[in-house]
């Protein structure tokens, strides 16, 4: 334990890979723990047509090996392994994976926050083929066709309106009557005549083979009555978990969990810095990930230049 790294990038996926590179470029000698399913979100997304550089796309877990290869060429090495705890209280910090820990000088946090799943039966074999949680990465492989929309507060109605761009009818799925939207959305949603509603229900399963999602079974909240709904796909937009639980309350998280910037890319603990999905619950895209991945590497090498 005794080596002292100069950084030590926490998360993989854009913003972790691209911290990788730039850091690696700047004779950094970035060492990542990428987390044993490494590669982020995106390795549940089967085609990304909106990152520039694709003209024809690419598949989610195809850009994240290009992404980490790119990111080793320049001298980041790479571990498969989760980060248990770090420990922020003396300088050099303390990062701990498994029974080992190692000191560094600077963190990049970039470990990305997780859609929330319904765990459904049958989920596991449609997510990414059939089932999203990313209206804006996967609306458009939906045009002309019927999906739903499970949720009921902004985020569900936002993606729902998203929707109606490409898909020739999208239906909001919420347990209840009630919706926890704000009002102005909501209304937005209702007077959206390509918008319909199955409230007091939930999601029981999903139909159909993998690769071959034919619709879902919905229970009703109210009577226990079952129903087949066919549809092409399913977006779940009941909310994403900042993964921030290893921090144990030494980085400011805001009310929702996500980490707070207090300088730029940097977080109230001067030399610990993040970027991508773990701070960003607004975009939540692979571009602007990467982007922020760049800046807490830039920023990260500025400050060790002055401490």
């Amino acid at each position: 334990m005794s080596i002292v790294e100069e950084v030590i990038i926490i998360g993989s996926g854009p913003a972790g890979y691209t911290a990788g590179l730039y850091a690696g470029r700047s004779m950094l000698k970035p060492k990542m723990f990428a987390g044993f399913a490494s590669g982020g979100q995106l390795m549940l997304t089967s085609d990304i047509e909106n990152f520039p550089g694709y003209p024809e796309g690419i598949g989610g877990p195809e850009m994240m090996m290009e992404l980490r290869k790119q990111a080793s060429r320049f001298g980041c090495k790479i571990i498969d392994k989760n980060v248990d705890s770090i420990d922020t209280r003396s300088h050099p910090f303390k990062v701990k994976v498994g029974k080992d820990s190692f000191l560094t000088k600077s963190i990049i946090i970039t470990t990305g926050a997780e859609a929330i799943w319904l765990d459904a039966e049958n989920e596991e074999k449609h997510k990414g083929q059939g089932i999203s949680t990313c209206a804006t990465c996967d609306g458009a492989f939906f045009k002309d066709k019927e999906v739903i929309v499970v949720g009921g507060g902004d985020s569900a109605m936002e993606e729902a309106t998203f929707l109606t761009r490409f898909c020739s009818k999208v239906t909001i799925v919420n347990r209840r009557e009630e919706l926890r939207a704000s009002q102005i959305m909501a209304d937005r949603a209702r007077d959206n005549s390509k918008i319909a509603w199955k409230l007091n229900k939930v999601v029981k399963g999903w139909v159909g083979e993998q690769g071959n999602f034919q619709g879902v079974i919905l229970t009703d909240t109210q009577t226990n009555d079952e129903e087949l709904f066919k549809c092409d796909g399913a977006f779940i937009a009941i909310g994403h978990k900042p993964m921030t639980n290893f921090l144990n309350s030494q980085i400011d998280l805001d009310v929702h969990g996500y980490i707070v910037h207090k300088e730029n890319t940097m977080t109230n603990v001067g030399g610990i810095f993040a970027a991508g999905d773990v701070v960003d619950a607004r975009y939540r895209q692979a571009i602007t990930a990467a982007g922020m991945g760049c800046m807490a590497a830039i920023d990260a090498e500025k400050w060790l230049e002055k401490n």
